[in-house]
């Protein structure tokens, strides 16, 4: 029973140290064996590992790359231009025994690298225009403050890996005055090249209406010569044909003068039958029952429609008193009393 309790204690015993002096290393970690504060070794690489008990413990650091975000910051350009820059930085713990003795721990060191970064932007902005920083030379700049922070950084036992600047714009005040100016001149540029277009287009507009005019005139001008052959050719038309048969063209424009007067609109005429309007109603011969009355050589009309014959001609004369080209004389529709519609 004696040896079963010492034994137990034994073990406990043992446990005990062994917990005081096992630990282990992650691959994500480094670590430092102290000793009364004062680093005795520092260790690397993951696995299992003894320390002294009660006298010795142990640190552990980050051995993966660490973000660092920079603060806003000023600067100010080499032509007097402010600048809001926004940064960031990369980086590992490389000497983590130099580390642990200047910073002590991750919280201080990204505050001292921070500090860094801040000083160099500054510092490199300070040397260059605003349109390099924005536009032309960005990826020079970002490289030269990467090896300023860099070589200061050694001093604390850390490897910076990269440093970038997310944004580098001018402060709000400055950026709305810029955008006013900016849209005041777009503005401007928008109106001139609309008063250019409407100056194009009056001119365009200008060029059609006076085009428009002269197709018209030159197209009125076709017209009225194609109208005059026209009529002339109808005056030759019915010369040729009044020579043919003077009688006949006679007899058809009389017709033509009794389907125009007595057509059925409830017009009623007080006349005589026996006037020579109605001398082809009275006799197809066209003879008329009145006492003849001296012969008349009548006019050539303009046109067959002015043809016309008093009702005292004597039997619209002889043909042969009638010039060959005149059209025949046609007798006049009389002027009727109208009775009543």
């Amino acid at each position: 029973m004696r040896f079963g309790v010492i034994g137990i204690v034994v073990a406990a015993v043992l446990a005990v140290l062994a917990y005081g002096s096992l630990f282990i290393v992650y691959p994500t970690q480094q670590a430092l064996v102290l000793q009364f504060g004062e680093v005795k070794r520092p260790i690397t690489e993951p696995g299992l590992y003894f320390k002294a008990p009660f006298i010795q413990n142990v640190v552990y650091l980050d051995k993966r790359i660490l973000d660092l975000d920079v603060n806003s910051l000023e600067a100010i350009a080499s032509d007097q231009k402010r600048l809001v820059v926004d940064a960031f930085a990369r980086y590992r713990i490389d000497n983590p025994v130099l580390f642990f003795q200047t910073v002590n721990n991750v919280q201080e060191g990204s505050r001292r690298l921070a500090t860094f970064v801040q000083s160099a932007v500054r510092a490199v902005l300070a040397d260059t225009t605003f349109i390099s920083v924005v536009r032309d030379s960005r990826p020079q700049l970002m490289e030269r403050i990467r090896r300023d922070v860099e070589a200061r950084a050694e001093g604390i036992g850390i490897k910076v890996v990269d440093v970038r600047l997310r944004r580098a714009d001018l402060p709000e005040a400055n950026s709305q005055a810029i955008f006013r100016r900016m849209q005041t001149e777009r503005q401007r540029e928008a109106t001139e090249i609309r008063a250019q277009g409407e100056e194009a287009a009056r001119r365009i507009r200008a060029t059609a209406e006076r085009q428009a005019i002269v197709i018209t005139a030159e197209a009125n001008q076709e017209s009225e010569t194609i109208r005059g052959d026209g009529d002339s050719q109808r005056g030759r038309i019915f010369a040729e044909a009044y020579g043919r048969d003077p009688e006949f063209f006679a007899f058809f424009r009389s017709m033509q003068a009794y389907g125009a007067t007595l057509a059925d609109d409830g017009t009623r005429f007080v006349i005589s039958p026996d006037t020579e309007f109605f001398r082809f109603l009275n006799d197809p011969s066209g003879s008329i029952m009145a006492e003849p009355a001296a012969p008349v050589t009548p006019s050539a009309p303009s046109t067959p429609g002015d043809a016309a014959a008093t009702p005292g001609d004597a039997a619209a004369a002889p043909a042969a008193a009638v010039p060959a080209a005149a059209e025949p004389a046609v007798p006049a529709e009389p002027t009727a009393t109208a009775a009543g519609q």
